[in-house]
């Protein structure tokens, strides 16, 4: 099964730009690929953002550093993860 939109979310590096797509791939294909992507980027300056990148580090270092199976599995391994994480401090 292929997704019928795919949503990319992206840092503004300059390299990060859909006109990409047509260096890589033929003109049909660049463009039917294109059609199919959402492109969002995130923003460039804001306070939160070193706190999320922080939180996703740990959580990408405690959690998702290893092979996981499924979507259902990651999912309830962040859950975990999340739920310890939040009560640790309590």
């Amino acid at each position: 099964m292929h997704a019928e939109r795919i949503t990319l979310v992206m840092d503004n590096l300059n390299t990060h730009e859909p006109g990409s797509f047509y260096h890589a791939f033929k003109p049909k294909k660049a463009k039917a690929l294109l059609d199919r992507f959402e492109f969002v980027y995130t923003p460039k300056h804001g306070s939160w953002l070193n706190i999320a990148e922080i939180e996703l580090r740990v959580l990408s270092t405690q959690c998702l550093n290893r092979c996981i199976d499924t979507m259902t599995e990651v999912r309830s391994q962040v859950a975990a993860w999340e739920k310890e994480r939040n009560n640790r401090d309590q």
